[in-house]
């Protein structure tokens, strides 16, 4: 065997080794960035459930104050249902935003009332949810960002070649509903 076929071959034997190591990469970065999407929704779910254990309690405080609003204490209870049983990143946001304005109802309904507002179990109450809120709207954040970093991933060349061989599908995003896009109308 001659030099230049040897050169050659260490060649082509570096070439084949840095083309499986690019192809594991890939592979690898579309995992990890698949288990991201799971595990930012998956804490998504953990405050959605921590609002979800809040919500009976402000509720029956509620209750005690203002009893013949029965109408807005089912909508909260259905909303708060639907969400516990929502499946899927869409089903989901649809119950959460039904839920969120639910509360606002509730919380207006506590405008009225002000020995409630004076009540220190509601206020903790309320601010525990506030804080959740902040939470939640954090978790949806961060979702979304990840969800961004993975379908750039699957749609980049060449890494959209892996996505597509190995069937990672595109993650969808956790969205606003239309009506908290409109603008609001400010009078004075």
């Amino acid at each position: 065997m001659d030099m230049m076929t040897l050169i050659l071959i260490i060649i082509l034997i570096l070439a084949i080794i840095f083309i499986v190591y690019t192809f594991i990469h890939l592979y690898n970065n579309l995992v990890g960035l698949r288990n991201r999407v799971e595990n930012s929704y998956s804490q998504i779910e953990v405050q959605l459930k921590r609002r979800n254990d809040l919500i009976p309690n402000l509720v029956e405080t509620v209750k005690g104050y203002a009893s013949h609003e029965k109408e807005v204490f089912e909508n909260v209870t259905q909303a708060r249902s639907n969400v516990m049983n929502a499946t899927g990143v869409d089903e989901t946001s649809a119950a959460d935003n039904q839920l969120t304005g639910a509360l606002k109802s509730l919380f207006a309904i506590a405008e009225n009332y002000p020995e409630l507002k004076a009540n220190s179990n509601f206020q903790q109450l309320q601010t525990e949810l506030s804080e959740t809120e902040d939470k939640i709207s954090y978790s949806r954040q961060f979702y979304n960002d990840v969800v961004l970093k993975y379908n750039n991933a699957c749609q980049q060349f060449p890494s959209s070649m892996f996505a597509k061989w190995f069937h990672f599908e595109k993650a969808e995003f956790f969205e606003a509903p239309e009506s908290e896009l409109e603008v609001p109308e400010v009078k004075f």
